[in-house]
């Protein structure tokens, strides 16, 4: 069944699909549209003509589990000499931070369904911006675990909470992590300020330490009030793709970006969430700790999730790649499991040497220049 489900709101019944300008002007007008945007702009918004309060049904599908055969787009060597790259543009003053970021894609057999996914991750790695969306008019099909609010909506209130920092435990957390924080707090904070009131920008909460299932962050939150006649459209145009997943000063991070990872992100580190027209509301999660399938470049279904870290001057290319292991691991492992709890084996994610994974359909390769 086509659903959309975020926390307590569960969406059926789809009418409309819209993508790229002609789904921005919808979100302006009315209606309840589950959105999912990718890293690189491509949105696509579905309306849904139901929608109730309430927790999830769980769902009847089944989910076996998968094997360790997971593939990355970036291999231990090559993330860390991309490590090397970004750290030699810092001293060369092109850019102060930027995300890196690989791609793990696994075979999926075309009767998985990502419903037994979604219900696994709920228990096994609950989080607060939780979605699963699958419309098949659209070719969704997304599970995340989001743990990060890239926008939410009130009104004229506009908030963001930023991630920046991750450890195993909150004593491990190092002084560059605060700093990436607060880097990035001040591009959040400029974003807003282009569409927000002049002076009502402010910085509510600062490298807040937040628990999640097997690691911790550093939070800020950033909020504003937006000016009259400003839509979607502006709004993501000043603040899409989110800071904490791209880096400071954003464009020579998307550039750095696009010269050294492989393949396009998806919906990864894009924008996961919903908007609801008629109350001017929405709420936005950054498109970590997701899973989504889709077809590659030969026609087979394949599963994909993305993991990444922070780069700045005081980065260790090997804490870095540690970093990428750390995120990706509970979440990977979860996928080894069945629904009943058993497991088929571990699904560790990809280590040196891993092949790159086959492209999205009409994708071509980026190499580093």
């Amino acid at each position: 069944m086509d659903v959309a489900r975020f926390g307590d709101r569960v969406a059926t019944n789809p009418q409309v699909v819209l993508t790229g300008l002609e789904a921005l002007e919808a979100l302006d007008q009315q209606g309840f549209w589950a959105v999912v945007m990718t890293f690189e702009g491509a949105l696509t918004a579905v309306r849904f003509a139901d929608v109730r309060h309430g927790a999830p049904v769980a769902p009847s599908a089944p989910w076996t589990g998968l094997d360790d055969a997971w593939r990355s787009s970036l291999d231990a060597d090559a993330y860390r000499a991309s490590v090397t790259v970004i750290r030699e543009r810092i001293a060369a003053g092109t850019v102060y931070q930027a995300n890196l970021c690989r791609a793990l894609e696994h075979d999926l057999d075309e009767s998985a369904d990502l419903d037994g996914l979604d219900a696994l991750l709920r228990e096994g790695n609950p989080a607060p911006y939780a979605a699963r969306i699958r419309v098949a008019a659209a070719g969704l099909d997304v599970v995340s675990a989001s743990p990060e609010r890239f926008l939410s909506r009130s009104g004229e209130r506009l908030v963001s909470s930023p991630i920046k920092g991750t450890a195993t435990t909150a004593d491990r957390l190092l002084p560059k992590d605060v700093a990436e924080n607060v880097m990035i707090v001040d591009l959040v904070r400029n974003d807003l300020s282009r569409v927000c009131h002049e002076g009502t920008v402010d910085v509510e909460a600062l490298c807040a330490v937040e628990p999640h299932p097997g690691l911790v962050h550093l939070v800020s939150t950033v909020a504003g009030r937006l000016r009259p006649g400003v839509g979607w459209a502006g709004i993501l145009d000043a603040t899409f793709p989110p800071g904490s997943v791209s880096g400071a000063p954003k464009s020579s991070a998307l550039t750095t970006i696009r010269d050294l990872e492989p393949v396009p992100r998806g919906p990864y580190c894009g924008a996961i969430g919903w908007v609801d027209a008629d109350r001017n509301e929405a709420e936005l999660a950054v498109g970590i700790r997701t899973f989504w399938a889709e077809r590659d470049v030969h026609g087979l279904r394949v599963l994909r999730f993305g993991t990444g870290a922070g780069i700045t001057w005081g980065s260790d290319p090997d804490a870095e790649w540690a970093e990428t292991q750390l995120k990706a691991s509970r979440l990977v492992g979860l996928t080894a499991s069945t629904r009943d709890g058993h497991t088929t084996g571990p699904a560790p994610t990809p280590s040196a040497g891993s092949p790159q994974p086959r492209l999205p359909v009409g994708a071509a390769p980026r190499r580093p220049r």
